[in-house]
């Protein structure tokens, strides 16, 4: 099998190529591929990393497919998981201090109500579309309250992280699901200038800042309210903070921030939630472990982060000539860390293929490593603990009712469709 198809998002409808990971990781580590160079090992990924003053998210961004314009460049730019330090440290320093004890304990009081009601909503039925009817859900409500954004706004961010991460999937590049009568007046206001696909079908690129017009609406509209209006919520904290040298969060760097998590934030766990029960379900002696021993929950969060890892890779752009591997790399080339395999490498992880919810706690890459350590880990740990503890008081042991369905990217690990059965 050639190493091509690492890149081809045709390959992830029909799942993640471990094997062929597996043997370039071993003999390849780091592989050239297309345009860019594949960093398959776990070291190596958290070397790339941790030195972003050879591996910069900033000169061409995250993406491996390069921004079309020199325009859309300075767009990607602006978002913090595109920036480099100093400017990155920052505005991630005034973020983590709007994560305030008092908001974070309001959002998990709150993630374990939701999580009981989502599962309690379909527990007479016998049956649903786990990543439909349950887990897209309950990442909106979260990041909903993080924003204040009213909750009838929220599946806003459904079609929004939709068009973005679904690019290369012809159903999600074109969502649609909010309706003008269901919504806000801000909302309205967005839905007014929502694109539509062109005379080929196809939507506006949604990596440019013109492709997202609505979410940008939303987002300048929304954080001018905050600022003049603050609640108790974590983006409000944000609006009012002033740092050290007299300096303020712009409406601008809220946009992006708001792009950022309502995109990110949510496609990550609405695929990681899923991913987790599809280990379950391959793994019924696992689940079982579970439902008679509640304490392993906990380190079997991580295994499913571990085992079916959400981001399958980022991009960093080389700044100066370097080694990796034994590998030379030149400045302006594109390496990207490739998540999949790092997370099932041998010399880290014994018997890495083996989705076992007893494993002890172990260094997996899925919320990164260095400056860009996902800031929402927290978060996101806490609702999948929170909808798995749901899901075994309520419904006891599910099995799988039908087949599942997978996103075309090779960008996110992604389950569209997940039917489950209970008795």
């Amino acid at each position: 099998m050639s190493s091509a198809v690492i890149a081809d998002p045709d390959t992830y409808v029909t799942g993640v190529p471990y094997d062929l990971l597996a043997r370039l990781r071993r003999e390849t580590p780091v592989t050239r591929i297309g345009d860019f160079w594949a960093v398959l090992r776990h070291s190596d990924v958290r070397h790339v990393l941790r030195t972003p003053a050879v591996f910069s998210s900033q000169l061409g961004g995250t993406q491996i497919r390069d921004p079309a314009s020199a325009e859309d460049l300075r767009y990607v730019r602006r978002m913090m998981l595109n920036m480099d330090p100093p400017e990155h440290g920052r505005l991630r320093g005034l973020l983590t201090k709007a994560f305030t004890p008092r908001a974070v304990g309001r959002i998990a009081e709150r993630i374990e109500g939701w999580a009981h009601d989502l599962v309690a909503a379909v527990a007479d039925r016998g049956e649903c579309d786990f990543a439909k009817d349950i887990a897209a859900d309950l990442p909106l409500l979260t990041l909903a309250e993080v924003f204040g954004v009213p909750e009838q706004d929220r599946r806003l961010m459904f079609d929004w992280s939709n068009r973005v991460i679904g690019f290369q999937d012809a159903e999600y590049a074109v969502s649609a699901t909010v309706k003008a009568d269901d919504v806000t007046d801000l909302a309205r206001a967005a839905l007014a200038v929502r694109p539509e696909p062109g005379p080929d079908g196809r939507m506006p690129d949604p990596r440019s800042r013109a492709g997202m017009p609505d979410l940008y609406a939303y987002a300048h509209a929304l954080g001018e309210h905050k600022r003049e209006h603050p609640g108790d919520d974590v983006m409000s904290n944000l609006m009012q903070h002033v740092d050290d040298d007299g300096g303020r969060v712009s409406i601008e760097e809220f946009e992006n921030l708001f792009w950022l998590f309502s995109v990110a934030g949510n496609e990550t766990l609405r695929n990681g939630l899923p991913g987790g029960m599809a280990a379950l379900l391959a793994h019924p002696e696992q689940y079982r472990k579970l439902l008679d021993d509640r304490s392993l929950l906990p380190g079997a969060v991580e295994e499913m982060l571990r085992w079916h890892t959400p981001v399958m890779h980022f991009r960093r752009t080389a700044t100066q000539d370097t080694r990796l591997s034994d590998v030379d790399i030149k400045a302006g080339d594109k390496v990207v860390v490739w998540f999949s395999s790092a997370n099932r490498d041998e010399t880290v992880f014994p018997d890495p293929d083996v989705f076992d919810v007893t494993r002890a706690p172990s260094e997996h890459l899925t919320f990164g490593h260095g400056p860009h350590f996902c800031l929402g880990s927290h978060l996101a740990r806490m609702q999948v603990r929170a909808l798995f503890a749901a899901v075994f008081d309520q419904l006891g042991e599910v099995r799988l009712a039908g087949e599942p369905r997978r996103l075309r990217s090779n960008f996110q690990n992604g389950l569209k469709s997940l039917p489950i059965r209970w008795d």
